[in-house]
């Protein structure tokens, strides 16, 4: 039976014979509804177009209005491993003539989290799920059933800041991308939908990201090799300067499903068994594919639907047109600033940038968690709806109030300060909360504990800062402040 590839089906592990014949259908209505990134667009295109050239006459490539259409052109029964996206799930469960399989492309099954989390009562915390993933598939384990190392989690110890009057790390740079011919087709095909009414966010840029699994493949075995040893220690770190530091860049090519995370992780043990790779960085790598991304799949299909809108902190503020638009310019705030070019020239940063720059600002302003999923989800080039809805949603705006995480990712201009380079030639000082240097993250943590006091008063984790709160003698001033500043760039 021909197999039907989703754009981010493209690896040999959603085939089940090499032989095998293959649907793969691009939808320019999927653009046209939304407005993605320019270069994940490009990135989706090129990769979808590339592994069918690689298909070759296996490959029936069809360019068509709607999925639907395509199953009636095939003229054929296809079968298809379940989508990623409840949108596309029930489209394919809607069909005639097309049977969907099982998901692919995780480590834990879809029963083994939904027995694991039904044993929780409600209490869903990563760490444990990772310690049960971590037995269950028998990864970084020692045999007498103990974790490598005698510990589950190394994260203490991959905390540290960036090296001090360092532009970057000395880490050797990424195998280059060269783009091809699919490359500069799928460039003009796009510079002539946009000339044609459909929109992009970002910019334009030479391709930085695996489209093959060739590519993925080299970028995987060189992170391992070279840039896994040191990613450990700095991987909460950030400098203005070196926007990738020891990251993998390797989100988007397993989302994408060009790499099995299987794989990966069998490298990266290796590589630790072999004495080749601290254990630290290895771990936490690890962590983040068998547990932290595993995790999120399976809530997106675990929680109800209704878990996307979930806004317990009322937070209801609209995005306001510089962050839309990636308007880095318009900001003065250095961390905001950079970080914001670095998705609107790139479509990328990494999981700190992301977490305590975007996240942190948009928790602190009460903007709305449903639009900031959609944000993400548009302007990310490894962004899907399924990654993005429990990372914003629990995670960085704790819109649920605790179901996934233990207290909400906000932080002060010192922890920025801390962790990155980006303060000290920052017009605002990050110890200041008040007046014309008041570092809009330091005035925006206390404004956004005042805010949210009540519903964080029974956390226990929260009430240091709760306490501190009510020492604030010029609180009033710094919220009047917060409040004039209201929607304007930082």
């Amino acid at each position: 039976m021909r197999r039907w590839l989703f754009g981010d089906q493209l690896g040999p592990h959603f085939l089940d014979d090499p032989h095998q014949t293959v649907l793969m259908v691009e939808s320019r209505a999927v653009f046209e509804r939304r407005a993605f990134h320019r270069q994940k667009a490009h990135l989706t295109l090129s990769a979808m177009r590339h592994r069918a050239a690689e298909l070759g006459d296996r490959a029936l490539y069809l360019r068509t209005r709607t999925y639907g259409e395509a199953v009636q052109l095939a003229g054929e029964p296809v079968d298809v491993c379940a989508p990623t996206t409840l949108r596309a799930r029930k489209l394919v469960n809607a069909l005639d003539g097309v049977t969907v399989l099982p998901p692919r492309g995780y480590v834990t099954s879809g029963d083994d989290f939904g027995g694991w989390a039904d044993a929780r009562r409600g209490t869903l915390r990563m760490e444990d799920f990772y310690r049960f993933a971590r037995q269950r598939h028998a990864v970084l384990m020692e045999p007498d059933g103990t974790p490598a190392g005698g510990k589950w989690n190394l994260d203490a110890d991959n905390r540290n800041p960036p090296p001090r009057d360092a532009d970057r790390l000395d880490v050797p740079p990424a195998p280059e991308i060269v783009e091809d011919e699919i490359d500069a087709e799928v460039r003009a095909d796009l510079d002539r939908w946009q000339a044609e009414g459909v929109e992009f966010t970002g910019v334009d840029g030479p391709r930085l990201f695996p489209a093959t699994r060739k590519e993925a493949l080299a970028r995987l075995r060189h992170f391992v090799t070279h840039r896994l040893p040191h990613f450990g220690p700095h991987e909460d770190a950030m400098l203005s300067g070196d926007p990738f530091m020891a990251h993998s860049m390797l989100s988007s090519s397993f989302n994408l499903g060009l790499l099995d995370p299987v794989e990966a992780i069998g490298r990266a043990e290796k590589a630790y068994r072999d004495g080749a790779v601290p254990l630290a960085s290895a771990e936490g790598f690890i962590r983040q594919l068998i547990g932290w991304r595993d995790y999120v799949w399976h809530l997106y299909w675990y929680f109800d639907a209704g878990y996307r809108s979930v806004n317990e902190l009322n937070a209801r503020n609209r995005l306001p047109d510089w962050f839309i638009n990636l308007d880095a310019d318009a900001v003065e705030a250095a961390c905001l600033s950079d970080v914001l070019s670095g998705v609107r020239d790139r479509g990328y940063v990494h999981h700190i940038p992301r977490l305590m720059v975007l996240g942190n600002y948009a928790l602190q302003r009460g903007w709305r968690p449903s639009a900031m999923v959609d944000w993400f989800h548009r302007n990310f080039v490894d962004g899907f709806e399924w990654v993005m809805v429990a990372n914003v949603v629990g995670m960085s705006q704790y819109a649920d109030l605790g179901k996934i995480t233990t207290k909400p990712y906000a932080a002060g201009g010192n922890y920025i300060n801390r962790m990155s380079d980006y303060c000290g030639g920052c017009r605002y000082d990050p110890r200041t909360r008040l007046g014309e240097n008041a570092c809009p993250f330091t005035a925006g943590y206390w404004t956004f504990l005042h805010r949210a006091q009540d519903r964080l008063s029974g956390n226990v984790r929260m009430m240091r800062s709760l306490q501190q709160l009510e020492t604030i003698h010029d609180l009033d001033q710094v919220i009047a402040q917060e409040q004039a500043r209201g929607s304007k760039a930082p």
